[in-house]
């Protein structure tokens, strides 16, 4: 018997690397991809309608950061958790992110199986 899938919003303005991300995602059984937007400021009203398990949030977006998005997400559904990806590994970004809420922060050339293992432990926190 399979565990219980983990719902994810993804937040990501690169429409290729996003539609890539849902693709990947759509080949494992362990994640479904229930919604995807290209902004941090249409986050959370989605969201909050949605109620997934994990929002997986870009940081360097227009708009709202991904520190900021990630405030507005958690107001907007306190029992999210949100995973940051971001392409570089600044310590300041970092420590943002994690200082609005997000429960972890990976990059974005980590290994496939490690973020969906990411996504999974953030779901179960």
């Amino acid at each position: 018997m399979s565990a219980r899938r983990v719902r994810v919003v993804l937040v990501e303005d690169n429409d290729t690397f996003r539609e890539t991300l849902e693709l990947l995602f759509g080949l494992r059984e362990e994640i479904e991809v229930v919604a995807s937007v290209d902004t941090g400021d249409k986050a959370p009203p989605l969201v909050a309608d949605l109620k997934p398990d994990v929002v997986l949030m870009d940081y360097r977006m227009p708009g709202l950061n991904g520190a900021e998005a990630t405030r507005a997400v958690l107001e907007a559904y306190p029992a999210a958790s949100v995973v940051c990806l971001t392409a570089s590994v600044s310590p300041q970004e970092i420590t943002e992110v994690l200082e609005a809420g997000a429960v972890a922060c990976v990059t974005k050339d980590q290994d496939f199986d490690r973020l969906v293992a990411t996504i999974q432990e953030a779901a179960a926190a």
